[in-house]
């Protein structure tokens, strides 16, 4: 008997609405599963029609100085330090795919000062962790250090928005007992196999 993935009821696929259901499938298609928080979070459909919506606009966005590996690195440092075990397992598997790293996501969780990541990175990292425990301190001085490393303000406002983005999804993650799926603990470890 497998734990629930929630502490609120979590619809079946075939009793959310028909755009968040399509939604699904097409990650189903392209993960080979349905990661829990699609259907965790479709408890409430307005509210996954937004996060969703955020999420996409934050995590998919084309151009600006972050990879997607960036991106999800930020993810995992932030949501470590808010112990998220669902983002930090779900985006650890995300980063190890983007980076081609299979040790890098446990490196960033655990301390990412001491992670195998660019100089660069760190201060990617240093912002973001300032704004996840400390944003009442950040100052100017602070990016004046992401330019140093070639950061646009643009792209430290991208830094922020993340981080401020996945402190909601950690605290309803936590707070709702969201579970992480266990294809994510393989997910990037090892590489696949070719068909």
């Amino acid at each position: 008997m497998s734990a629930p993935i929630s502490r609120y009821p979590v619809p079946t696929l075939a009793q959310v609405p028909d755009d968040i259901r399509e939604r699904i499938l097409e990650v189903q298609a392209k993960a080979g599963f349905v990661p829990n928080v699609f259907l965790a979070l479709a408890h409430r459909p307005a509210e996954w029609r937004a996060f969703v919506a955020y999420h996409d606009a934050l995590m998919l966005k084309e151009g600006g100085g972050l990879s997607k590996g960036d991106r999800e690195m930020i993810v995992v440092a932030t949501s470590s330090a808010n112990h998220c075990l669902y983002c930090v397992v779900a985006h650890g598997a995300i980063l190890r795919v983007y980076e081609k790293k299979p040790l890098v996501a446990d490196q960033v969780a655990i301390n990412w000062r001491k992670a195998d990541i660019t100089p660069r990175q760190r201060s990617m990292l240093e912002f973001a962790l300032k704004v996840c425990e400390r944003s009442h301190e950040v100052s100017d001085a602070d990016f004046g250090a992401l330019r140093e490393h070639g950061f646009s303000d643009e792209d430290a406002w991208d830094i922020v928005a993340i981080t401020a983005f996945f402190g909601m999804s950690n605290r309803m993650a936590n707070a709702i007992g969201m579970k992480p799926n266990d294809e994510f603990y393989l997910m990037g470890r090892v590489p696949k196999a070719k068909a």
